[in-house]
């Protein structure tokens, strides 16, 4: 089992979400990231500058754990509130990336999702859905 059509739009609708991880010594981060979604592979993968040098990095190598959250207010009150949070393992990598954006580097992040947990992503199914995916 995947992302299902109304998650994947969400992620594709938005580019920046925050990653937490954590670090060799078992200290939570929590960063914002840019991201995409990567339909050949299912996954979310974070770019940047210098990735293999960041924290963030590191710290998957040491716990490939994650959690990823993507969120947005669509209007008033909770009923307005949005969010995905994506769990699953993430891995350090150097994909085939023709036509990377300038000025971001060869390595990413890469999460391959195991569970989300969402409010008011699908209009057909309002308020929260939690579900586990397979690997």
């Amino acid at each position: 089992m995947t992302l299902d059509a109304a998650h994947i739009a969400y992620l594709t609708g938005h580019h920046q979400g925050r990653l937490a991880t954590l670090a060799p010594d078992g200290t939570p981060q929590n960063k914002p990231v840019g991201y995409r979604y990567n339909p050949g592979t299912a996954t979310i993968d974070i770019a940047g500058q210098n990735m293999e040098q960041s924290a963030k990095y590191r710290n998957i190598a040491a716990h490939p754990d994650v959690a990823f959250v993507v969120d947005d207010a669509a209007g008033a009150g909770a009923a307005g509130m949005r969010f995905l949070e994506i769990r699953g393992r993430a891995e350090g990598t150097v994909p085939d990336r023709p036509g990377r954006e300038p000025g971001l580097g060869a390595h990413i992040i890469r999460i391959h999702p195991r569970r989300i947990i969402s409010w008011n992503i699908d209009p057909e199914r309002p308020g929260l859905q939690a579900r586990n995916l397979a690997d």
